[in-house]
């Protein structure tokens, strides 16, 4: 493989406005109560002190995608020129195999039961809708060992995991306790 292209989330900049999600949706023309992407919020901690986290989530496009490695039909693939997991609708059987081992809980299937994932906007010749319409530029995208915009005062975490999920999150070195 040529290089491997996922997305950087700057949590630092996220407001939880959703606009990544609408943005998914209507490029995508998706029947309701599917996402493609969704804003993601983890609370922690107790009164007063409560914490949150936000995540835009969306397919990790993985290093070693378990998805494609238990489709019976072969229809999810990695592409080598970048490393972006696709699925060919056309092959397949919507056994949902591939829901029952994704640990991020991303495949889709809609009312004609057929998987149906991210696709990094691979049919509109340029940059996946989510990045663009971002209001505060918390999502970005590019290949994975060069981030773009990786500012002075932030700290980049990978997620862990034996798939290798293509993606980095950014955050402040002060709010994540570093010195």
């Amino acid at each position: 493989m040529a290089e491997q292209y996922g997305f950087y989330f700057d949590s630092d900049r996220c407001i939880q406005c959703r606009t990544c999600e609408v943005a998914c949706a209507s490029v995508h023309n998706l029947e309701p109560g599917l996402e493609w992407r969704r804003v993601v919020e983890t609370w922690t901690g107790e009164f007063p002190d409560v914490k949150i986290s936000l995540f835009s989530r969306a397919c990790m496009h993985c290093g070693q995608p378990a998805c494609e490695a238990v489709c019976p039909t072969g229809a999810i693939s990695k592409r080598a020129e970048d490393g972006i997991v696709v699925v060919d609708r056309d092959r397949c059987n919507g056994c949902q195999e591939c829901f029952s081992v994704c640990p991020y809980d991303v495949p889709q299937f809609g009312s004609d039961g057929i998987m149906q994932k991210c696709d990094f906007c691979l049919g509109r010749g340029e940059e996946p809708a989510c990045v663009a319409h971002c209001l505060t530029e918390a999502l970005n995208y590019g290949v994975m060992e060069n981030p773009p915009g990786l500012a002075v005062g932030k700290v980049a975490d990978k997620l862990p995991g034996t798939t290798e999920p293509s993606i980095v999150i950014l955050h402040n070195y002060e709010r994540r306790g570093y010195k």
